[in-house]
């Protein structure tokens, strides 16, 4: 028996709504449960695993540079536990002011103190306002600096540029953590790691599969860190290895960047089609975004009739309820056919 819940179309939580790679698919198939008889570590060649070493080799990184995770979520929380729990005193965190509320909550279980830096709105995008977290960086001296791009939930992405500005400004003291969950779907260049790991040694850069590469579900992530941060390799680093049977869809899913570029791509074109199908209306805004969501200015008005609507046709989409956001929704990017059918069910709310 089916239940209501899994009828519903979930456009909340920035998943993947497409197939899986057909090489993902036939690793799964072919996997060998005899391959779960022995640790994934591979002791002799000194590397954490097949993994990690796949990964250096197409970023050009050294394997040691490279951290594995349970999803880029569990390595965020890791660094945020291994930095800002150290030692007696209060240890802080620049966060992004419209962001992830996850960021918060990780620094609070270390009892972090949370600082934000602004984004502002400028035209239909947002921007970082790089002086002002320059500043701050100056001024409050924190124990690290997040920064998101592109960000959630605005969908906003900074430029290598823009990167390196900041990194100038920073102590070499203070850890910069950048979340790049969502940068695949803008930017497909992955030439700037290596070197900008090594000019930052205080740098830690953090992606995972949950978003370009559509597996949530297979819980893992991976990031590139500078050789500032070796505490955190001995914090983070799995002794005995890590899933085989991940690992091995974990490279399938690399291998197959082309597929999932295609999707993206798709993406793209719908985003667009919001965008011409949406701006028109009254007080609507649809903003720019390098993300696989959108974010949505409606008028406020609307928000009980646009929830009993999507709850009719039983598609779920976040409607933001953080100050300074409280009038806009999130939506991620399903199928042209889903996306068709959140349109129409805006437009007929707006159009009464």
């Amino acid at each position: 028996m089916i239940s209501e819940e899994q009828n519903l179309i979930y456009l909340d939580r920035n998943e993947y709504n497409f197939e899986v790679a057909p090489l993902v698919q036939e690793v799964i198939q072919i996997f060998s449960p005899d391959e779960f008889t022995h640790y994934t570590r591979c002791f002799q060649q000194g590397i954490k695993s097949e993994l990690s070493q796949y990964i250096a080799d197409v970023y050009g990184v050294s394997e040691k540079n490279v951290v594995l995770g349970y999803g880029g979520e569990n390595i965020l929380k890791e660094v945020i536990h291994c930095f800002l729990s150290q030692g007696g005193r209060e240890r802080r965190i620049l966060i992004p002011t419209y962001s992830w509320w996850y960021y918060k909550s990780i620094a609070d279980e270390v009892n972090g103190t949370t600082l934000m830096y602004p984004l502002y709105e400028d035209g239909y995008t947002f921007r970082y306002d790089i002086p002002e977290i320059k500043r701050l960086v100056q001024s409050e001296k924190p124990d690290m600096l997040l920064l998101a791009s592109p960000n959630n939930p605005t969908g906003n992405s900074l430029t290598l540029d823009e990167i390196k500005d900041i990194l100038d400004s920073v102590d070499s003291k203070t850890i910069v953590v950048i979340d790049e969950a969502y940068t695949l779907f803008n930017k497909r260049d992955i030439t700037y790691i290596a070197p900008l790991i090594k000019q930052y040694p205080n740098l830690l850069i953090v992606r995972t599969l949950s978003k370009f590469y559509g597996l949530p579900g297979l819980r893992l992530g991976y990031a590139f860190m500078g050789d500032g941060l070796k505490p955190f390799d001995s914090f983070s680093t799995m002794y005995l290895g890590f899933n085989k049977l991940s690992e091995k869809i974990g490279i399938a899913a690399l291998q197959s960047t082309d597929f999932y570029a295609e999707k993206g791509d798709w993406m793209q074109q719908d985003k667009e089609r919001y965008k011409q199908a949406l701006n028109p209306l009254p007080d609507f805004k649809v903003y720019d975004s390098d993300a696989n969501f959108i974010l949505i200015k409606y008028p406020i008005e609307m928000k009980e009739a646009l929830q009993t609507a999507f709850s009719a046709v039983n598609i779920v989409v976040k409607f933001m309820n953080e100050e300074g956001l409280r009038t806009h929704l999130r939506i991620t990017l399903g199928t042209p056919a889903m996306n068709s059918q959140v349109i129409e069910v805006i437009k007929q709310v707006a159009c009464r």
